[in-house]
């Protein structure tokens, strides 16, 4: 059976719009909350993963960096990655460009992101995943007006 999991960004919360679009469209999607810095979140999500495999990380922003950490380091468990403007750019990742995955990484990001560079993500995204997709949208970093307009019921399969 697949798990799936939304991991929100670093100022957000699992009551976030998307964490609720989630609950609300896919019951049963964990949409846990990631106080704290980078290693406490990391810890939080593998004590909540130990043991599942079959995957499905929605990383935003932050989130997406904690997505693609956790997948680097269990690639064997996750099946699929969705990052929403991931923050895959932050010296945190620095360690990880070295190690490639090739499970399929779907990746959206706006345009008008000004949080995250569009030009650093691609780039990062271009070295470290075999088998991704990049989806450069008409959009800002939250994504606002695509979020709901994403596949979900395909991508959550």
């Amino acid at each position: 059976m697949v798990l799936r999991m939304f991991i929100h960004g670093l100022e957000s919360n699992n009551q976030g719009t998307k964490a609720v679009y989630f609950r609300k469209n896919f019951p049963g999607m964990l949409t846990p909350n990631f106080p704290g810095p980078l290693d406490e979140r990391m810890a939080n999500l593998q004590a909540l993963l130990s043991g599942e495999s079959d995957i499905i990380l929605v990383g935003s922003s932050f989130g997406g960096l904690m997505a693609s950490i956790f997948a680097m380091d269990n690639a064997q468990r996750v099946k699929r990655l969705i990052l929403l403007a991931p923050a895959i750019n932050l010296m945190e990742f620095t360690p990880y460009h070295e190690r490639k995955i090739s499970m399929p990484v779907h990746i959206y990001h706006g345009r008008q992101d000004d949080v995250i560079p569009i030009e650093e993500v691609q780039s990062v995204a271009g070295q470290v995943f075999f088998d991704h997709t990049f989806h450069a949208v008409d959009d800002d970093h939250y994504l606002h007006k695509t979020f709901e307009k994403i596949e979900w019921p395909r991508l959550l399969t």
